[in-house]
């Protein structure tokens, strides 16, 4: 069985094709086309009429890319830029149409989930009670479980590209110390809970994904890309401050020219150090490996565990919007906290 799945973020369109094999999706071909709907909407704008084009005209890209390699139709979805949008089923209504793909959105603790289902499956048992971070233009995502399915999820809405049209300065000039520290102080108010309960459950192992943690990591010393995904990647707590306050010193443009910085991430990057390192101190977290396997890959594995009928069920709520969103995999209520 082959598998495709089409992610539409921030940035990018992302297809990524897969053979299931033996329970686990083996990449045969992956492709991106560039969208950077992040630099045309601002979150919670509606998403104009030009960047519905475009991402229209992508989406139809991978969509014939997937056909040629074997795959049956994508299971495509969108995050949070388009899930945050007032006009989001009138987008989704027009990729629909007009490329026969049901994109969908999914609710930020459904990709909580099925990011801990991957990393989980990458990281293996012998990680023991396993905390999950992931870092998107619009949200944070945090998990926690002591199994396969994780016991305690949360999205919290503390995503690199919003935060930076929320507290920094766009363009060229340097940050303002001022805003940095607004920006800093809003994260910890915002995050204070969830980490309390993260704390609370001490996990003995903690996995970082998206690409803000992998040029984060690549940034603070961490193997290239080109050594492949098996080389074991860390960050630490320590290597990360230090990496806060030496891009807190440099314009957007200047930040391009650091290792692991990519140009359309440049702006959006020392927001995403920020939030990265004060997750990390208010979870308690040292360090925390850098999972390649991420919510793309959370979706073929259940999607091979549990058929094609669950993302039916997905695909539904963005169609109806009076029907019920999908049940989270498993969410036990956080503690009290004094």
């Amino acid at each position: 069985m082959r598998i495709s799945v089409v992610d539409v973020g921030s940035k990018t369109v992302r297809l990524v094709v897969s053979d299931a094999q033996d329970g686990a999706p083996l990449p045969v071909h992956t492709e991106k086309w560039r969208l950077r709907l992040s630099e045309q909407v601002k979150p919670g704008d509606p998403i104009p009429g030009e960047a519905v084009e475009r991402l229209v005209h992508a989406v139809a890209a991978a969509s014939r890319t997937a056909e040629k390699w074997g795959a049956a139709a994508p299971l495509a979805f969108a995050t949070a830029v388009v899930r945050s949008a007032p006009n989001r089923a009138e987008v989704l209504r027009a990729v629909r149409l007009r490329t026969g793909v049901r994109l969908c959105t999914l609710p930020g603790e459904l990709e909580a989930e099925l990011t801990f289902l991957a990393a989980r499956r990458w990281m293996g048992w012998r990680s023991g009670p396993l905390a999950l971070l992931d870092i998107g233009g619009g949200s944070l995502e945090v998990a926690f479980g002591r199994g396969r399915l994780p016991d305690f999820v949360a999205s919290l809405p503390l995503g690199a590209n919003r935060l930076t049209h929320e507290f920094l300065t766009a363009g060229d000039d340097l940050p303002d110390p001022r805003r940095l520290r607004d920006l800093r102080r809003s994260v910890r108010h915002r995050l204070r809970d969830v980490a309390a309960r993260i704390r609370w459950e001490r996990p003995r192992t903690a996995a970082a994904t998206s690409r803000t943690f992998q040029q984060l990591g690549r940034l603070c010393g961490a193997p290239p890309g080109r050594h492949g995904p098996f080389v074991e990647r860390r960050l630490t707590r320590e290597d990360l401050r230090e990496a806060v306050d030496r891009m807190s010193a440099l314009s957007a443009a200047e930040r391009v020219l650091l290792p692991g910085i990519s140009a359309p991430r440049a702006e959006q990057s020392l927001a995403g150090a920020v939030i990265a390192h004060t997750a990390m101190k208010l979870t308690g977290l040292e360090a925390v490996t850098i999972c390649p396997w991420a919510i793309r890959e959370g979706i073929m594995l259940r999607h091979i565990e549990d058929g094609p009928g669950w993302w039916t069920e997905v695909t539904g709520h963005d169609e109806d919007p009076g029907a019920e969103r999908p049940a989270p995999l498993r969410i036990a209520a956080a503690p009290a906290t004094s």
